[in-house]
């Protein structure tokens, strides 16, 4: 490498915007393939060039701040850089950047992006079916995040707001397509339980985040002016008049909380699964010997600061309790 300093930093502006193009066109790819209605493996192609996407972004960062994210042990002051089988470089993955105490990604999309990472990891091995509107919230909120942080990091002129649009549908949105996380048959076993452990180790706050999933309600609506008659879609601040007046109206309720239970609902649970001597005692016992109501390890919550409910992580707890003593609560 060149040791004139303006030949050096041209080097490193010519990467760092070859980095940001690649970026930005793999963002854009993975929105349009999602968009498109003749396409149905439409989620795995998102997550794989959004990953592509945040990639490309931070080793751009990274190369205009001057933070080495090659792969390098020391030898004395020198650098000795770990290459493939073919010699190249190997360069940090998204996990590493995310990693990287200098990285300017904030927790709440950080968490976003370790969910579709490990989402990735779960499906590039087998096939997997109508996950699409399942996770559109969180692949919504990436792609939000995207946008403003290749905004805030490298200026407007890389925004890809002007080149997206609302997809249209074909169809209405139906109270069904609500239900779809909470019983979906053809979700693959192990989908369902990643989905469920990383859900389960995030706080209240960070999985109600818009950062991780952006969740819109959408209530049908009648034009009562023409600047509106043409508007598919309104957005109402959430502290507005209006959206209180819907919530009255509507009975709207938080989607974004995480199940919660009494003891007795995990003790009839228990019961319809197959184990029905475990009764609250057991289930009391349990808890204690494993301090299951520490804050810090996430099991629960404690409501109005009275009672405490359990998320689903801690019924998977009992549930392995119980299949690991059959004989006694069967």
């Amino acid at each position: 490498m060149s040791n004139n300093p303006k030949k050096r930093k041209r080097r490193i502006g010519s990467v760092k915007s070859e980095l940001l193009k690649k970026s930005k066109e793999a963002a854009l790819a993975a929105v349009q393939i999602f968009n498109s209605p003749s396409i149905t493996f439409k989620a795995e192609s998102y997550i794989v060039l959004m990953v592509i996407a945040w990639t490309y972004l931070l080793h751009a960062y990274f190369r205009g701040k001057g933070i080495e994210y090659r792969y390098h042990k020391k030898s004395g002051s020198r650098n000795r850089y770990d290459r493939t089988k073919k010699g190249a470089y190997r360069y940090w993955e998204l996990g590493r950047c995310l990693d990287e105490r200098k990285s300017p990604i904030d927790k709440n999309t950080a968490n976003n992006l370790r969910f579709l990472v490990g989402l990735r990891h779960e499906i590039e091995h087998q096939m997997t079916t109508k996950i699409d509107d399942i996770l559109s919230a969180r692949f919504q909120a990436c792609c939000l995040n995207y946008n403003n942080c290749i905004k805030k990091l490298f200026g407007e002129k890389y925004a890809i707001e002007s080149h997206l649009s609302f997809s249209l549908q074909f169809s209405t949105i139906s109270m069904e397509q609500k239900e779809l996380l909470e019983d979906h048959l053809e979700l693959p076993s192990n989908i369902q339980s990643y989905i469920n452990d990383f859900d389960s180790d995030l706080t209240e706050e960070e999985f109600a985040s818009p950062q991780y999933a952006y969740r819109i309600l959408f209530v049908p609506k009648t034009a009562n002016r023409k600047d509106q008659a043409d508007r598919v879609i309104e957005f109402v601040k959430s502290d507005s008049q209006m959206a209180e007046a819907l919530k009255k109206e509507y009975a709207v309720y938080k989607e974004m909380e995480k199940p919660k239970y009494l003891p007795g609902q995990i003790v009839a649970k228990m019961t319809a699964e197959g184990f029905p001597n475990f009764s609250i005692h057991y289930h009391t016992l349990l808890w204690k010997r494993l301090d299951a109501k520490n804050e810090g390890k996430g099991y629960g919550i404690r409501v109005a600061g009275i009672h405490w409910h359990w998320y689903e992580r801690w019924v998977d707890v009992v549930r392995k309790h119980c299949q690991e003593n059959s004989a006694k609560y069967a």
